[in-house]
């Protein structure tokens, strides 16, 4: 039987999501036996209500991070997802290439596994200072305020020394990624940090992060995702977002498991 009181509705849809993460129009269309168009109302309203986040042909449970987890316990997460991501982010850097890559223990896999290739990595991840007997590469640690939190530093002296650089490669980790609001982080000095980076970058900005980014919103915003070109995740994040969003975007998905 069909429902037709709103605020039962909207409330059992505001349910699903929790429970889900993301769902379609037409499911619950035929869920709950009303139009496609009142359940797009339905998700607007709810959007408002800060619920979810609207999002091709459906709707994501939105996700806040107030507080920045310490380093060591994000290292520790989703190891498997992040090493396949990072694999496949070194495919794209080549030798020659000068890479700005800011912290995170994401970007850290990534710089593991492209300190053989004969290129310059310029970053603020002090974490990636252990690698460096074994790296091939050259690497420039952006002096700073050292943040015992995320390993790394920040601060004006990263800040100047960023202006008299142009890469044309940066790797970006992110604490949140939304269409709407684009890259988050809890922390205003690292989201400083790494719209310089983006913004002295004259070549590929690719984000990795693992679909549990996905719909998260932190409370400083680095930049739009227009202004990056790849995300490179896992393909779970398939259930976020889809490649249409992401090509009006002018942005390339790249799953790594895929690879």
């Amino acid at each position: 039987m069909a429902n037709h009181i709103p605020a039962d509705r909207q409330k059992r849809i505001a349910e699903l999501i929790r429970e889900r993460g993301v769902v379609r129009v037409n499911d619950l269309s035929m869920q709950f036996q009303v139009s496609v168009l009142t359940i797009r109302r339905d998700l607007d309203l709810l959007e408002e209500q800060g619920v979810l986040e609207r999002s091709h042909g459906g709707a994501v449970l939105r996700q806040t991070m107030p507080e920045e987890p310490m380093f060591a316990q994000k290292e520790q997460r989703f190891r498997e997802q992040k090493h396949r991501i990072a694999a496949a982010t070194a495919r794209f850097i080549h030798d020659g290439d000068m890479v700005l890559i800011n912290s995170g223990t994401t970007t850290l896999e990534v710089i593991r596994q492209i300190i053989h290739k004969r290129i310059t990595i310029i970053t603020n991840n002090i974490a990636a200072a252990q690698l460096i007997d074994t790296a091939s590469c050259d690497m420039i640690i952006l002096g700073g305020k050292f943040r015992c939190q995320s390993q790394s530093t920040a601060g004006s002296f990263g800040l100047q020394s960023l202006q008299q650089i142009y890469a044309n490669k940066a790797v970006i980790g992110v604490d949140g990624f939304s269409m709407k609001y684009g890259l988050t982080t809890p922390i205003m000095q690292e989201a400083e940090i790494t719209r310089v980076m983006i913004e002295k970058t004259v070549g590929d900005v690719l984000v990795v992060a693992d679909s549990n980014k996905m719909g998260v919103i932190s409370n400083f915003k680095t930049v739009s995702v227009e202004k990056i070109s790849h995300l490179v995740t896992d393909s779970a994040a398939k259930e976020f977002l889809t490649e249409i969003e992401l090509e009006k975007a002018g942005i390339k998905l790249i799953l790594a498991d895929s690879h």
